[in-house]
């Protein structure tokens, strides 16, 4: 560089070399300086950087213009000696460019003692000041042996999906993880080191699978997890039924199927059930025909012969029988040959065999016997043509259209009973039908915007069960209106009818009809909107909550929720399966759901083993009374259409179609499941004044809804509840229930019980299928002054558990009504609509919606919500979702309808780091 004297003599020696030459010449009056030089700028900045095993690693910078550069490392300068620097010119700028390099050994970096890593940085210096680059930072590479999660080996049905997780080991960079051999296609990985694995097949996907890691210093592979798909075996169809192995008499007929579609592979399960069949059959022996007696001989004919006849009717064949041998008439000359000289006047005789006069009387018996057929058809065919009338009028009638809206007959038939449009006396509940039938006068609901509002009676029909209040709502987004139709005399009998929204003429127009049979304390309803609500039968455990957003925006519904009565339905079970649950249903059936509601079932499984018990399914339904599985708790798919959340007591299922529902179960091999059950011991509640004295002890599911049935039921035969209901685990072991009392003091009473103990089946409990099941104890006092009643009751499984009631009790006296402790948690009203139903409120759901939904690497979004709320059981069916995070909270409103504090949500949230939403809760909600 050139100094700066230097650059100040340079114009005065110019100067003064230009006056020689031309003395008249003037001198500017300034000259130019020379540019100012820029601060240095980085071409390049050095790079992190790992060291793999000892070998040092070199940092490099490069920077334009610069006197000089040096290495700053942990805030130390380096050595100018450990400096390698190399200058050079910009050809196109002119400017002068250095590069420095480093070289940075493993002893550096470990001795550097504190929490921060290993760091250096360019200073380039330059006549403008000084430049510092970004920091480069050294780190020792290294990769653990031992993988933090190994894969691990599975059986898988054969089109299900498995998940394989791999966390690889601990290093420095963080290790890239592969799955050996290469997943298929239809698999793939995700970010918490997971490869889903779905659709899999015996061929292709039966394999030893290893995850790799690998950095830049080693390469890991975990231990090899076996993956094998299995088929578990299917019948083929039956054979056709073979023929009858007894030719005469009784015999056999048998079919057999394979187990072949398919077969069982890879140790599936062998088809369950016999591979033949059997039936008796009786094949009908054959009857040989066999002659009658002769008859007595004609007259003398003509011919002078006579003649006699014989039937092959002693008996008669049957079933591929011979037929009789021989000729059925026999003839002979009575006159022993005197007739054989006048043959030819016996011929002229045989050919002219009817007088005139007998000629007339043969014509006018078939011109008679003509005349009598056709008038017998001419009738027949009459009554044939009226029958057929009356039949197509009724089937009008009988058939879905009389059923519509649109349709006004003058007069009404009965339907016939063999009608096959009739509804299935167990199907549930249907509100898609397009118009009801009311018990008073019924009116025409399908008519146009313009149509005159005028109803048109038509008849009283006791097709379907009426409602208890007789009332039309139809809202519009635009307009809100009710229509209330008079019930007959006043009466309260009639029924909801619930619509969709009514468009504008050319719309689509959706009627939502159907009468539902409800009984005090099983049934509630509530007309909902895009608000949502809760619907809940108090003191029964069952509730449906309809989240916020569910129902489409400017639509209403009148939604209901009821218990289906045990002799009102067919029950889901079958087979070795027991009912759970009461069978319950809500509607309307067919509503177009935005998000899935959540419905809130008892259950009386005991799920509290180390191992599980239960195969436990939800099943639906049909609208012809048949039922289906909707999905296996475990068994889970991308398909499935709910997601059923269990709990100690009750069981939370999330789903998207409206209907009928009930849990089942049964016991999972090995080990017998159990049923929670419950005692209960009732009297009489009024003063006993005669001698005999009775105790009815019942045997119910430990639900709320069944104790509550069993009270409604003993309130109406007079009796009381004498204590709390006792707990009893029922195995399923085939064995029978047994039930004795004991220590009566058999001075002043006697039992008229004849043996020494009474028994319920085992299937009439497991089953589920009877009504409250009891038992009686029959007493008598000696005399009418005995009035205290001391005695013990046993009960108990055949080798199993039991529960013992004491009783001591003054029969004289009127019991008190003792109210049990309630199980089902406090009584929450029937209804709640809008915000009130939901303890949290929309501003906080939305700030934590915003906050979880969107995927984080780390994995603190709505899947560490998930675990800490305990609904990870399934994650598959909330990210298939718009807002897993909403579907969570909305399990969660369901789940703690009783103590829906927020204390458990707040500590979830606080375990996952999230601050900001908790400032919000504590801000905004009552945490």
């Amino acid at each position: 560089m050139v100094s700066t004297e230097e650059q100040a003599a340079e114009p005065c020696g110019a100067a003064a070399e230009s006056s020689d030459y031309s003395e008249a010449e003037v001198l500017p009056d300034s000259f130019p300086s020379a540019p100012a030089e820029p601060l240095p700028e980085f071409q390049l900045e050095p790079e992190d950087a790992f060291i793999v095993k000892n070998r040092p690693v070199q940092l490099r910078c490069r920077a334009a213009p610069a006197t000089q550069i040096y290495f700053k490392c942990n805030g130390e300068w380096v050595n100018q000696n450990d400096h390698v620097t190399r200058e050079s010119l910009d050809q196109i700028t002119g400017l002068v460019v250095r590069e420095v390099d480093i070289s940075v050994s493993r002893t550096q970096v470990e001795e550097l003692f504190g929490l921060e890593d290993y760091w250096c940085q360019c200073v380039a210096w330059s006549s403008a000041g000084t430049t510092k680059s970004s920091r480069a930072y050294v780190r020792i590479a290294y990769l653990r042996k031992n993988f933090e999660q190994e894969p691990l080996g599975r059986e898988v049905r054969l089109e299900q999906e498995v998940l394989l997780q791999c966390r690889p080991p601990e290093g420095m960079p963080p290790a890239e993880v592969r799955l050996h051999p290469p997943p298929h296609p239809h698999s793939h990985p995700t970010l918490s080191f997971t490869f889903i694995l779905s659709s899999l097949k015996v061929g292709s996907d039966t394999a030893n699978y290893t995850c790799v890691a690998r950095n830049v210093v080693a390469k890991r592979r975990s231990s090899t997890a076996t993956l094998i798909v299995y088929v578990s075996g299917g019948w083929s169809s039956w054979t056709e039924w073979s023929e009858c192995n007894a030719r005469c008499g009784r015999g056999w007929q048998r079919r057999t199927r394979s187990c072949t579609n398919p077969a069982p592979l890879n140790g599936g399960a062998f088809c369950e059930g016999p591979p033949f069949q059997r039936v008796t059959c009786t094949t009908l022996c054959p009857v040989d025909g066999g002659w009658t007696e002769w008859a007595k001989w004609s007259a003398c004919g003509t011919e002078c012969t006579h003649w006699r006849s014989r039937e092959c009717q002693a008996p008669p064949p049957r079933n591929g029988g011979r037929h009789c041998s021989g000729s059925m008439m026999e003839s002979k000359n009575c006159t022993e040959g005197l007739c054989a000289r006048n043959k030819k006047i016996s011929i002229e005789h045989a050919s002219h065999p009817l007088t005139p006069g007998m000629g007339v009387a043969v014509y006018a018996g078939l011109v008679g016997a003509l005349l009598l057929c056709v008038i017998l058809a001419l009738c027949v065919g009459v009554l044939a043509y009226r029958r057929r009338c009356r039949h197509l009028h009724g089937d009008i009638t009988d058939s879905s259209s009389a059923l519509t809206a649109a349709f006004h007959p003058g007069n009404y038939k009965p339907p016939r009973q063999d009608n096959p449009h009739l509804l299935h006396p167990s199907a549930p509940p249907d509100l898609t039908a397009t118009a009801g039938t009311f018990r008073g006068p019924l009116f025409s609901l399908q008519q146009g915007v313009n149509d005159s509002p005028h109803k048109i009676p038509m008849t009283t029909s006791p097709l379907l069960d009426p409602l208890p209040s007789l009332k039309i709502k139809v809202y519009n987004s635009s307009t809100l209106s009710s229509l209330e139709l008079p019930a007959d005399g006043g009466s309260a009998d009639g029924e909801i009818l619930s619509l969709k929204s009514v468009g504008t003429v050319g719309r689509e127009r959706d009627y939502h009809s159907h009468t539902l049979c409800r009984e005090p304390g099983q049934s509630t309803s509530a007309t909902l909107g895009n608000l949502g609500g809760r619907l809940t039968i108090p003191n029964t455990g069952v509730s449906l909550l309809v989240p916020p957003g569910t129902i489409p925006q400017g639509k209403f519904y009148e939604m209901y929720l009821i218990i289906n009565k045990w002799e009102k339905t067919t029950l889901p079970s079958e087979g070795s399966q027991t009912v759970l649950s009461p069978v319950v249903s809500c509607g309307p059936s067919g509503m177009l759901l935005n998000r899935p509601v959540v419905l809130t079932l008892p259950h009386c499984a005991q799920l509290d083993t180390p191992t599980p018990d239960w195969t436990l399914t939800l099943k639906t339904q049909t609208h012809q009374g048949a039922w289906e599985e909707v999905l296996t708790v475990g068994e889970e798919t991308l398909s499935s259409p709910c997601y059923l959340q269990l709990e100690e007591e009750s069981c939370h299922v999330l789903m998207e179609q409206l209907g009928t529902y009930g849990l089942v179960g049964q016991s999972c091999p090995p080990q017998p499941a159990c049923k929670r059950l419950q005692l209960a011991l009732f009297a009489p509640r009024a003063p006993c004044l005669s001698l005999d004295y009775s105790l009815r002890i019942y045997c119910i599911h430990d639900t709320p809804h069944a104790l509550k049935e069993v009270l409604d039921l003993e309130r109406s035969l007079g009796g009381v509840l004498l204590e709390d209901p006792k707990p009893l685990l029922f195995k399923d072991s085939y064995h029978n229930l047994r039930l004795s009392i004991h220590d009566i003091p058999h001075t002043h009473w006697r039992s008229k019980l004849l043996a020494k103990y009474q028994e319920i089946p085992f299937y009439h409990i497991w089953s589920g299928s009877q009504r409250p099941l009891h038992c009686t104890f029959s007493l008598e006092r000696g005399s009418l002054a005995v009035s205290q009643l001391t005695c013990k009751i046993c009960v108990r499984q055949v080798e199993g558990e039991g529960q013992i009631f004491q009783l001591h009790t003054d029969i004289q006296e009127t019991l008190p009504p003792h109210s049990p402790i309630p199980s089902g948690g406090p009584c929450l009203p029937s209804s709640q609509v809008g915000p009130y139903a939901f303890r949290l409120p929309a501003s906080i759901r939305q700030k934590i919606c915003t906050s979880l939904d969107a995927p984080s690497a780390r994995g603190c979004d709505w899947r560490l919500l998930a675990h800490s709320l305990g609904f990870d059981r399934y994650l598959n069916y909330f990210a298939t979702k718009p807002s897993p995070t909403g579907v969570l909270l909305d399990l969660w409103e369901a789940c703690h309808q009783g103590d829906a504090d927020l204390v458990s949500l707040a500590t979830a949230l606080e375990e996952m780091g999230k601050s900001e939403v908790l400032v919000v809760m504590t801000t905004d909600g009552d945490c």
